[in-house]
């Protein structure tokens, strides 16, 4: 059996390659030039961030001139998810079936990978919650009914304002938002575009210097609330990264999330909420007749609520809008988002066997850089199976990227 194993370990991890590389549409749009030493759950990896150099006067001289200092900026993506399928037993009969056919793979094994892959995918696109920049309405599909092309113009100026280069960038629609692309005219009619190939194959393509994939892993955001009913302002000082929120009413259940969208007052920059202390001000935690709290007479406030970008204006009780709930379509640069890929530390690029006679294979697929492993075990009379992962992903310059709200 063992012998078995080892001839029909390959072909399982290159099927399953194949149908991880049909699903896994994410890594393939980002940033995955990491190298692929072993590593384990909690290693991070240390991804450079440049920063802004200046310019000054030539002035021959004698002497040189000073050397300036230009320090990268470090971000570490942390490897911080390892997922396995739920362990799939096979028959001796679906073995041999696996070693006879060359495109064989049993409907469980290609379920158990499309699984993994729609993590990786989920993972990535999570890293919207700390893109600040936002296009659409709510709600409200791109691309359809009274919206048209404004939806690719729209982000096509929002990141050229975050001073996003103009190569590599990519927007990821849901079926939904895909399906109103692919009717606009500008977009699939052939006399327009010069191609019939978007009315043959059903991919948008490249169209204003974006290349637009559709994806069912899209999140949807929930956004948090603000009171109703009241006025709700902000105030705070440009440049700084933390905003505060007046106006909140006690026992009112107002709450913002990780990833809300705000504005403030004639503002026209778009922030994100991020991680922080939000902390409230203006009451006691004592007994009183307002649900156990003392009411000082006035409203509490949402004290250094965190944001990002920082405050481009000093509001000075500006008006408060909040985005609400909506579905992420994403538009990015490459480098936005940095995926980093690792083989597990008892897995080499030949199959082995380890104690208790398991039988271990990875092998990394060329096209999405995804390193699949492949561990069997033998049982009484049955084949033991699990296809597992390694990966991190992570938000490392949000100004390349932008939210087409839908």
């Amino acid at each position: 059996m063992a012998n078995v194993l080892t001839n029909i370990l390959p072909k399982l991890l290159a099927r399953g390659l194949i149908v991880l590389r049909k699903r896994c549409v994410m890594p393939r749009l980002v940033n995955s030039d990491y190298s692929l030493d072993a590593a384990r759950k909690g290693s991070t990896i240390d991804v450079p961030i440049p920063v802004a150099v200046a310019t000054e006067d030539v002035a021959p001289g004698i002497y040189g001139v000073t050397v300036g200092s230009a320090t990268p900026g470090l971000v570490q993506v942390p490897l911080n998810n390892w997922k396995q399928n739920t362990p799939i037993h096979l028959t001796d009969k679906d073995m041999a079936e696996i070693d006879a056919n060359d495109s064989f793979l049993p409907m469980q094994m290609e379920e158990a990978v499309k699984a993994l892959a729609s993590d990786v995918n989920e993972d990535i696109l999570h890293e919207y919650l700390g893109v600040y920049g936002y296009v659409g309405t709510a709600g409200t599909t791109p691309f359809g009914a009274g919206v048209g092309v404004s939806s690719a113009t729209g982000v096509r100026k929002i990141l050229n304002k975050q001073l996003c280069p103009l190569d590599s960038r990519r927007g990821v629609l849901d079926y939904d938002a895909e399906a109103a692309a692919l009717d606009l005219a500008a977009f699939s009619d052939a006399e327009k575009i010069m191609s019939a190939v978007v009315k043959m194959e059903g991919d948008i393509g490249r169209k204003f210097a974006i290349d637009w994939v559709a994806d069912d892993d899209v999140p949807l955001h929930t956004a948090g609330t603000l009171e109703t009913g009241g006025a709700v302002t902000a105030t705070g000082t440009a440049g700084q990264s933390t905003v505060q929120i007046n106006g909140e009413s006690i026992n009112q259940g107002e709450t913002l999330l990780v990833g809300d969208i705000l504005t403030f007052g004639t503002d026209p920059q778009t922030y994100v909420v991020k991680p922080g202390t939000h902390g409230v001000a203006g009451y006691s935690n004592s007994t009183g007749a307002n649900g156990g709290y003392t009411v000082p007479g006035t409203p509490y406030d949402l004290t250094a609520v965190a944001i990002a970008p920082a405050l481009k204006t000093s509001p000075s009780t500006a008006a408060v809008v909040l985005k609400a709930s909506h579905r992420v379509n994403l538009v990015f640069h490459r480098d936005a988002i940095a995926f980093a890929m690792r083989s597990l530390d008892d897995a080499n690029a030949i199959a082995r066997t380890i104690s208790g006679g398991s039988q271990i294979l990875s092998m990394q697929d060329p096209q999405t850089g995804i390193v699949l492993r492949l561990e069997v075990s033998r049982q009484h009379k049955q084949t033991v199976w699990e296809y597992d992962l390694l990966w991190g992903a992570k938000l490392v310059r949000p100004e390349l990227a932008v939210r087409l709200a839908g």
